[in-house]
């Protein structure tokens, strides 16, 4: 109930941004609703003059039929209107969740995102937000009129008789009864159903992501598996939360039914009773009509709170994800000056509690200074890159760049003082040109095409159709992974930043581009401090400094030759790797 309320709330303060639209589509619903019920009472005026006594006179017959002529016209123009004033609140209400929440997750922690599956995030943006927009129309659409109308109704109804008004008040509130029993019940299995389905996503962009992989590994029956105990849980959800939603208009059409009748029999008696004087045919056909309008309406809030019990289960779910905390605030200073001295003072660092993986690291680069990394998979080496980049944030200790400590500096100016070229490579869907010029974008073609040349992509990106202007897909997916390399290694050529970080930056690349390319990364490192990860060591033999880690420590660092020479770790990782 509380998260219920909560979320209500929330959403009502997105809807009161455009209070304009909510009160002109109020206006509009009052008018609609006006016109609408004023229509009956002439309709019964005419029957009560095609059946009285005496001769038909056109001349009053006329006006009465032309005057329900205008109200149906007023009804379909105000009805067109308040349509286009819930699109409008609707829609703007959508995006701005969708601005509001894609804002939120660049703001998140990476370790929010590491651990939360992607297809399941992408759903509460995508898929949640849909069905919550859907419900929103919906309420915004049914909700106000149905609610006017059964009011306005009642008006009507009390100045025609009061007798049988006041026996259809008494009856109808079993139709709300209903609704409310059947909604509480649902809101649970609606959010259920919205979380089943974000697993589902989750699995589903799993496992197109890596295709390549279930195959190679045949685990394609395994995969099955899962996914159909995932997709048999939706369907269970979704059926019982179905079931039990469409329970509710049959519930409510048969209270409203007994309404209709009872107004007709009560109705019919009146006027026989007193001969007509209570209860005119006219009257009696004008009652009907709005026992049948007033009913009608219970019909539709009834589906409209059902249908708000599955969006609000949405929105909770992208409320939920709005609400994680952010990474700590950035500090308003800009890093300046940056002339590649590093620091690492008494730094620890785990990613979870129970296991211990940096401790107690300290390290001292001066400018100009290249630094190898190396030691077995899962030493830290990775960390301590996410650490420089403060991806993460150190739990102790702290870390100085060109002495200042990066928490006080703004994140955006830390970063741009890195290149950064990772085993993993990405790019974004657009052109080769696009893609490049991430790296400056101020740059001109002739800089570009420079940067190309010097990490040899120049010859296949002239072999691609358009050259440049190629558009490539998501993560350059028409493109071998040694070419997606090549790119990723351009940009940071064109970038020329201070500092430089490679994690194993040509592990895709065949050896021969890999000589030319070392030699691009001579002249690129030159003079400034640079961050080599690597596993082949042979590529990192001209380092100032080797980091050799294991277990998130330093375990040995020095030149190659004075590390091959202490005959200890070093030299055992070295020389397994060149035994033959």
């Amino acid at each position: 109930m509380n998260n219920r309320k909560q979320t209500l709330s929330t959403v009502l303060a997105y809807v009161g941004r455009y209070k304009r639209y909510l009160l002109l589509s109020l206006v509009l619903c009052m008018l609609t609703v006006a016109a609408t019920l004023s229509i009956p009472i002439l309709t019964g005026n005419v029957i009560d003059l095609l059946v009285g006594p005496g001769q038909v006179k056109m001349e009053g017959l006329l006006p009465l039929l032309l005057q329900i002529g205008a109200l149906i016209a007023i009804t379909a123009l105000s009805q067109w209107l308040m349509g286009l004033c819930n699109n409008q609140m609707t829609y703007r209400t959508v995006r701005d969740i969708r601005v509001d929440v894609f804002n939120h997750i660049q703001e998140l922690p990476l370790s929010y995102l590491d651990m939360h599956p992607t297809g399941d995030i992408v759903s509460r943006v995508i898929t949640d937000v849909d069905q919550f927009a859907d419900g929103l129309l919906l309420g915004f659409t049914q909700l106000f009129s149905g609610v006017l109308t059964i009011l306005g109704t009642l008006g009507f109804m009390y100045s025609v008789n009061w007798i049988i008004a006041t026996a259809v008040v008494v009856i109808t509130p079993l139709s709300l009864l209903v609704a409310t029993f059947i909604a509480k019940r649902t809101y649970a299995m609606f959010s259920l159903q919205t979380k089943t389905r974000g697993e589902q996503t989750g699995l589903i962009d799993e496992m197109i992501t890596n295709q390549k992989v279930v195959r190679a590994f045949g685990t394609e029956g395994a995969v099955q598996e899962r996914f159909d105990e995932v997709n048999q849980r939706l369907c269970q959800a979704s059926k019982k939360a179905i079931f039990f939603s469409s329970l509710t208009n049959p519930a409510t059409r048969f209270i409203n039914a007994l309404v209709y009748a009872c107004v007709g029999v009560a109705g019919a008696v009146v006027s026989i009773s007193m001969g007509g004087v209570g209860l005119s045919i006219g009257q009696l056909a004008a009652f009907l009509s709005y026992a049948n309008q007033y009913t009608k309406p219970f019909n539709e809030i009834s589906g409209v709170v059902t249908e708000l019990q599955g969006a609000l289960a949405c929105a909770r779910r992208v409320f939920d994800l709005m609400e994680q905390p952010v990474e700590t605030p950035d500090a308003a200073k800009e890093l300046a000056q940056v002339d590649g001295s590093v620091c690492l003072d008494d730094v620890s660092f785990s990613y979870t509690p129970q296991r211990k993986l940096i401790q107690h690291f300290n390290l001292s680069v001066a400018p100009g200074q290249r630094i190898a990394i190396v030691g077995p998979t899962g030493c830290g080496k990775t960390t301590l890159i996410n650490l420089l980049m403060r991806f993460y944030d150190v739990n102790e200790g702290q870390i100085r760049v060109s002495g200042q400590a990066v928490t006080d500096v703004t994140r955006h100016s830390l970063r741009q003082s890195f290149g950064m070229v990772l085993q993993e490579t990405w790019l974004k869907t657009g052109t080769i040109r696009e893609n490049i010029l991430m790296g400056r974008e101020n740059a001109t073609d002739e800089e570009m095409i420079e940067a190309a040349k010097a990490t040899h992509a120049h010859s296949f990106i002239k072999r691609l159709p358009n050259g440049y202007d190629t558009l490539i897909s998501e993560d350059g997916g028409n493109l071998s992974q040694g070419e997606k390399q090549l790119l990723c290694i351009t940009r940071i050529m064109l970038a020329l930043p201070p500092m430089l970080i490679l994690d194993e930056a040509t592990s895709s690349i065949d050896t021969r581009t890999e000589l030319r390319i070392q030699r691009a990364f001579e002249k690129l490192m030159k003079g400034r401090t640079s961050f080599i990860v690597a596993h082949r060591l042979s590529t990192i033999q001209s380092a100032d400094i080797i980091l050799v880690m294991n277990d998130g420590n330093v375990i040995e660092q020095g030149t190659h030759e004075a590390l091959l020479a202490k005959n200890g770790f070093y030299a055992k990782l070295y020389n397994s790797q060149f035994a033959a």
